[in-house]
């Protein structure tokens, strides 16, 4: 029964990034030009609803490349790899497809620079998310730190001061970040960072955009997976900036009627691996329960593309 009118703020740009969509296409390509099974090393990005429809496609989804048949056509994931797992896939003849997002292979490029100068690499990021175990990756144990906070950049003690480096993960908290570089940065005059910004311009854009909309907001609604850095952050990013309520669901089945009630200003925006259909979805949801006006949101257009892998653009 529709009842309660409800205005639906959406936020642009949202949804995929070109990163996701080259690795989406990389596995489709893959597909066409080896057949099933096509092999991918742990979750291509971070949404079940992708990855299932590439299952059923002929991707088969494995956590590490033991589970790979040798001399089978392996995908390592867009969130990039350590050298050892390359490593291991050249060894085993397997035929290894690369889908690190290119802005995550600068930030693997800038931490092997700062290795071969001799400079010892702080890596700002989350521990555990598959990007910065990639990028830590690059270079030998001990040769690179993990800083996750302000608290951390503060209580650091490197053995030489005078001989740092810095890279980010490219999906964190613009503001944040941008207060551990300065921690750092006063810390250790010397530090070097990267010539451009590590965060990259979808991250950037989606948060900037979700800053827009969020004191309009009366409830905020991301949608993206839990284990997503992105997404998480866009749900940081709208109660720091005003919503008085914000929350990260993976698709419509998840999102509680009940909570809308009371409310009459709902914004939606999508994590950097959330298809648009699962956008379409939640306003169905909406339509169905509610009397809705959409209001989009006019931001900055997203024209970038990355190259794809040249084993897929042979014939």
């Amino acid at each position: 029964m529709r009842s309660e009118k409800k205005t639906i703020l959406l936020a642009t740009p949202r949804g995929f990034c070109a990163g996701v969509e080259r690795a989406i296409e990389i596995v489709e390509k893959a597909l066409q030009r080896f057949g099933a099974p096509v092999f991918v090393r742990h979750e291509i990005v971070h949404n079940k609803y992708v990855v299932n429809s590439l299952a059923k496609k002929g991707a088969v989804f494995v956590e590490e490349l033991d589970e790979v048949p040798e001399g089978a056509p392996v995908i390592f994931s867009a969130h990039g790899v350590a050298k050892s797992v390359r490593q291991q896939a050249d060894v085993e003849n397997m035929i290894a497809i690369d889908a690190t997002c290119p802005l995550v292979t600068k930030v693997h490029n800038e931490t092997i620079r700062h290795y071969q100068k001799g400079k010892h690499t702080i890596l700002i990021g989350h521990y555990g998310h598959p990007e910065v175990a990639g990028t830590m990756g690059q270079v030998p144990d001990g040769e690179i730190t993990l800083i996750e906070t302000a608290e951390d950049a503060l209580n650091f003690e490197p053995e030489n001061p005078d001989n740092l480096a810095f890279a980010t993960q490219t999906t964190l908290s613009v503001d944040d970040t941008s207060e551990i570089i300065s921690i750092l940065q006063h810390r250790f005059p010397k530090i070097t960072g990267p010539s451009g910004e590590d965060i990259c311009y979808a991250t950037t854009n989606r948060q900037n955009a979700v800053k827009k909309l969020a004191e309009k907001s009366e409830y905020f609604i991301i949608i993206g997976a839990n284990n997503s850095s992105n997404s998480k952050r866009l749900v940081e990013v709208a109660l720091k900036f005003g919503a008085k309520k914000a929350v990260l669901i993976p698709d419509a089945n998840s999102l509680d009627l009940n909570e809308l009630r009371d409310v009459s200003v709902i914004s939606i925006s999508s994590g950097a691996s959330v298809p648009e259909i699962l956008v379409n979805e939640l306003i169905q949801k909406l339509d169905d329960e509610f009397e809705i006006s959409i209001q989009t949101e006019n931001s900055i257009k997203e024209n970038v593309t990355f190259n794809l892998p040249s084993i897929l653009k042979r014939r």
